[in-house]
């Protein structure tokens, strides 16, 4: 079994955090794997710094989540971010493009997990067994 983090962070204009890796297509939440020894908060602080550029000091968990579709036996645990400062991001070749975004303008190529995770929670649309 496989465990990932996946978090939301919106700015103070209500704007969402994504992120575009190098690897694979699309516009995700910023996230990923728990690492060997690492707890899911401690694993979810360190992708937020890495690929966003957001140190996190208050969040909560929103849900988790099967990702079988994806990767067989993986699993997204899906954080809110309630307060954060801002910090410097990894610099590596892993994101290709990080910014936040107004949910009536998000790019065209956001990832149908990440929209479906946007509509539970800010459209009030029934939460959902898979990422």
């Amino acid at each position: 079994m496989t465990l990932g983090v996946r978090g939301l962070v919106t700015d103070a204009e209500g704007r969402v955090l994504l992120v575009r890796h190098t690897y694979t297509d699309g516009w995700h939440l910023p996230g990923g794997g728990i690492e060997h020894g690492e707890t899911a908060i401690e694993s979810i602080k360190r992708e937020l710094v890495e690929e966003g550029g957001v140190e996190a000091v208050r969040l909560h968990i929103v849900g988790f989540y099967s990702n079988h579709a994806r990767f067989k036996n993986d699993h997204v645990t899906f954080y809110r971010v309630d307060e954060w400062r801002p910090c410097p991001p990894r610099v590596d070749n892993e994101i290709a493009e990080r910014g936040f975004y107004a949910l009536h303008a998000l790019p065209a190529d956001v990832t149908p997990g990440t929209r479906r995770r946007l509509a539970e929670v800010f459209d009030g649309a029934p939460m959902s067994e898979v990422w």
